[in-house]
């Protein structure tokens, strides 16, 4: 198998909506809505608030493993 073509892991890309990250070590929340190319996150029945460095965020699980894994948080 080609290396060049394989997907990065989860917690190299960029989030999307939907996605689960750790914002902080051990800390959960799922992206909820990007406006004007900042993410904003939910934790669990929180409020949202933006994260204006994305790149502090690590995907935990995307949004399609959710999906697959029942969790609708």
């Amino acid at each position: 198998m080609n290396d060049s073509v394989c997907p990065r892991p989860a917690e190299h890309r960029v989030p999307d909506v939907g996605d689960e990250v750790e914002y902080a070590p051990g800390r959960i929340a799922v992206v909820t809505d990007i406006r004007r190319g900042v993410l904003y996150l939910r934790s669990f029945g929180c409020r949202e608030w933006p994260v204006p460095n994305l790149h502090e965020l690590r995907v935990t699980r995307t949004r399609d493993q959710r999906i697959a894994d029942n969790d609708r948080r």
